[in-house]
């Protein structure tokens, strides 16, 4: 499937990941398994409301349409109903916009039940403002008598059944986000830190997290190769255990519609003790690419919360005879470099969950002793006739209850 990409520059975007800014529309144009065979950029001062490009540049891009044998327009913005009903009795072609790209993509690598859920809400919700009686067309459940209201439009119908669909789908997710709550409680009962993976999409967070924990995670070099959530254990230097989860990859101007439907799987990050950012080194643009990632976190609310910076696929810039800078934890998920020096950087990170401590554990409570071994790092252990010395650095969660033990409470 052949298409155009249109683009309107209102103003120079410091924000924009690329140089080019296209560069990242045609990677989700190619991602949704189009091939670009034109391009467009309009310079306004705003955009027109009725097509968007103004009508002038709409005759240009009919042109362009028919001369490169194009069949659908991606607009690198998000349009409005009315803009895609004029554009496309104008152009008599199918136009979309980023948005839908984006949408169209997570249908595509949508597996779990979970990730299909939000994908649809996500879906419906972007659908719904934009029915308007032409080229949207539902299947319908039957005709006649009880398959429609007195009087009531096929409109009005498709808007009834997506608004309850609707409703379904976002309580089945809050049965979800409340399975995950247990499975975080849980968590914390036992002590063990939650660590959430974040970065811009296809910085190789789950090849990173391949590489940490031996999951078997599907990894491509694609936009959005992975949606649903994925949480595995990490043993650290010193016997210490964190959960590693990996989540959706962010991208500039993140569409409110995905950030809503994906709330259940972003609640990860928000209830994530500790956030390790992702970027890819080898990306001309990666400087840009950590500000999106920032924003985003910064509407979550989280943008302050502790947070690790590792620069990924370093290989690759190894490959152009390029040193990675100095200064930078540089790791490579796919040779294994850096990746010793990560979980050192990870465990250096928690030093506020933990803390040295000495115990005299007497005979009766021996079981005491294999707890310590476990959810800590022994550094001197005593046999005495009153019981066992110990000298650990311990969770502050495990010393707390060792202490209940110890005093009886």
């Amino acid at each position: 499937m052949n298409c155009v990409l249109v683009g309107l520059a209102i103003d120079t975007r410091s924000d924009a990941p690329d140089d080019d800014p296209f560069v990242e529309l045609k990677s989700l144009a190619e991602s949704s398994g189009c091939a670009v065979v034109g391009r467009m950029t309009q310079n306004r001062s705003k955009p027109d409301p009725a097509t968007y490009i103004g009508r002038g540049k709409v005759d240009e891009l009919k042109e362009c349409c028919e001369s490169n044998d194009a069949s659908i327009v991606i607009f690198d913005g998000e349009l409005s109903p009315a803009q895609v009903r004029n554009l496309e009795e104008r152009l008599d072609l199918r136009v979309v916009d980023r948005t839908q790209v984006i949408l169209d993509i997570f249908a595509l690598r949508a597996r779990t039940k979970e990730g299909k859920m939000q994908v649809e809400l996500a879906q419906l919700k972007y659908l719904l403002p934009r029915l308007i009686g032409r080229g949207v067309e539902l299947s319908r459940l039957g005709g006649g008598i009880g398959t429609r209201g007195p009087g009531e439009t096929k409109l009005e119908t498709d808007r009834r059944r997506i608004r309850k669909r609707i409703g379904d789908l976002e309580a089945g997710l809050e049965i979800v986000r409340s399975q995950r709550s247990i499975l975080r409680r849980r968590r914390e009962s036992e002590g063990v830190p939650l660590l959430a993976l974040v970065g811009y999409t296809n910085a190789g967070k789950s090849t990173l997290l391949n590489a940490l924990t031996g999951a078997e995670v599907l990894t491509e070099d694609k936009l959005f190769a992975t949606l649903d959530p994925t949480a595995r254990r990490l043993i650290l230097p010193g016997n210490e255990t964190v959960v590693l989860t990996d989540t959706v990859g962010f991208i500039q101007r993140l569409p409110h519609h995905l950030v809503a439907a994906f709330r259940a799987t972003l609640e990860e990050v928000v209830a994530a003790n500790y956030i390790l950012h992702v970027i890819d080194l080898s990306h001309s643009a990666w400087e840009a690419q950590v500000a999106s990632v920032e924003q985003v976190l910064k509407s979550l609310g989280i943008l302050d919360k502790p947070r690790l910076e590792v620069f990924n696929k370093a290989d690759l810039l190894e490959l152009q005879g390029v040193e990675p800078p100095s200064g930078l934890l540089c790791v490579s998920a796919v040779t294994g470099r850096g990746l010793d020096d990560l979980k050192l950087a990870v465990s250096a990170l928690m030093t506020d969950r933990r803390s040295q401590e000495t115990y005299l554990i007497p005979t009766e409570m021996m079981h005491l002793v294999g707890q310590i071994h476990r959810f800590g790092k022994v550094l001197k252990e005593e046999f005495r006739e009153d019981g066992v010395l110990i000298e650990a650095i311990m969770p502050t969660l495990w010393h707390g209850r060792i202490q209940r033990f110890l005093s009886g409470k």
